[in-house]
């Protein structure tokens, strides 16, 4: 599509895939949604983004990234069908994280049909230099019915940029303010205390008040909405723990996900067994009271958040085509059950290897900043990876990038083998699902 131009798309749950050629000195971008009535956001939660990842109408959800190590794409998912009667556009918006869009090659939005399959519409924008922000699409209401338009305007303020020009309040960093001196006034000496002579005669009392009486004092008001925080974390060699307290994510749901894509053909040691690859997003935990055990869907154990050990495993994505791909929700308001968790994945069928497989790990606490980072390039026939480490130290909940790929020894399961990795000690049993 042309700049400017739009095409009418199906009132449903559509894809949209904002996508770019990775590379050295390439920046990473995400995408966003705002949800908008008369120009502006209702309130902040009209806004969809990495930190923010749903809307609560449930018409809007940021479902995260995947790299096949040519193409990076980030995904949201926008329901047309269960968008509210008062929202009148859909803006698609891009912010790039660690340079401008000028250093992002063949930078393309796409709409899919997430039913039916198939491309809705597709903008490859160009001639980007100094923008750190970028509104691409829209989608927008027409005589009852949705079109999507190409846009193309450019910001170079940022993703903050973005939001408050459509009315989002932004959470802005304290920076403390420099010390000043003191100022220097010269003051006369103190006067000496008047003496002024008793009062005579008795007291005058003042007549009660008359008239209606005073209102009372208006009830407080409800305390504001606090402003969206637009800091993340990502993980790397370099920096590869951070402070879950410092990021303000220590109570609420932190949602662990991981989503990968793999290349159509394996070689080496990932050669295909045939069917579709099937990879398993599994915890180990220990509790503060010392007791241990694993959830995973092997064995149906999906664990519980509302009782030991705090969390769950979603459900269990047998193919890998799911785009939200495998989900673990820990319950952050049980920091003090955890002691460590041990956050891991195996290879359950479809691949003898990580080899060729691109996988992204991202970390949501309900407050505060997301966590995310990729998997490295895998170079040992493995078939389990130590993805993340979560410690209770006492004082704060750390997280530390694992992203460690272990190879089995021959008749040793992938669990077997980081449980020994990581000194869990865990007796392990043959399972099925």
């Amino acid at each position: 599509m042309p700049k400017g131009s739009n095409v009418p798309v199906p009132t449903t749950a559509l894809r949209v895939e904002l996508g770019w050629r990775p590379g050295p000195g390439v920046p990473d971008a995400d995408a966003s949604a705002l949800l908008l009535a008369a120009g502006k956001v209702r309130s902040d939660g009209d806004f969809v983004f990495y930190n923010q990842p749903a809307h609560t109408s449930g018409a809007v959800r940021h479902e995260g990234k995947t790299n096949t190590g040519t193409r990076i794409t980030d995904t949201l998912l926008v329901d047309l069908a269960r968008v509210e009667d008062g929202i009148e556009r859909v803006v698609l918006a891009a912010s790039a994280d660690g340079g401008t869009f000028g250093q992002v090659p063949d930078l393309y939005i796409e709409v899919q049909d997430a039913g039916r399959g198939g491309v809705v519409a597709r903008f490859d924008s160009a001639g980007a230099t100094v923008e750190t922000a970028f509104v691409l699409g829209e989608f927008y209401r027409r005589q009852g019915a949705w079109k999507f338009r190409a846009v193309g305007q450019g910001y170079s303020s940022g993703l903050e940029g973005l939001a408050t020009d459509f009315g989002i309040t932004v959470d802005e960093p304290q920076r403390p303010a420099p010390p000043v001196a003191p100022p220097v006034t010269m003051t006369p000496p103190p006067a000496p205390p008047a003496h002024l002579p008793p009062p005579s005669g008795p007291p005058v009392r003042l007549p009660p008040p008359t008239g209606p009486a005073a209102p009372p004092p208006p009830p407080p008001s409800a305390p504001p909405t606090a402003p969206v925080r637009l800091t993340k974390v990502t993980l790397t060699k370099a920096a590869p723990s951070v402070s879950l307290m410092k990021q303000g994510g220590t109570s609420g749901a932190l949602r662990v996900n991981l989503n990968w894509q793999t290349r159509t053909q394996f070689s080496g040691w990932g050669a295909r067994r045939g069917g579709d690859l099937d990879l398993d997003l599994c915890a180990l935990y220990e509790l503060a009271d010392g007791r241990k055990g694993v959830v995973q869907a092997l064995g149906n154990s999906f664990g519980s958040l509302n009782r030991p050990p705090y969390m769950h495993l979603d459900g269990d994505d047998r193919s890998g085509a799911v785009a939200s791909g495998e989900n673990l929700t820990v319950n952050l308001d049980h920091t003090r059950d955890f002691r460590r968790i041990l956050v891991f994945v195996t290879i359950y069928e479809g691949a003898s290897s990580f080899a060729d497989l691109h996988a992204t790990v991202t970390l949501q606490p309900q407050h505060g900043a997301a966590v995310d980072f990729s998997l490295d390039e895998c170079t040992v026939p493995s078939t389990v990876c130590a993805l993340a480490l979560i410690t209770n130290t006492g004082s704060d909940l750390v997280v530390r990038r694992e992203a460690r790929y272990l190879v089995p020894q021959r008749g040793v399961s992938p669990q077997r083998t980081v449980d020994q990795a990581y000194g869990w000690g865990m007796n392990w049993t043959p399972g099925r699902k």
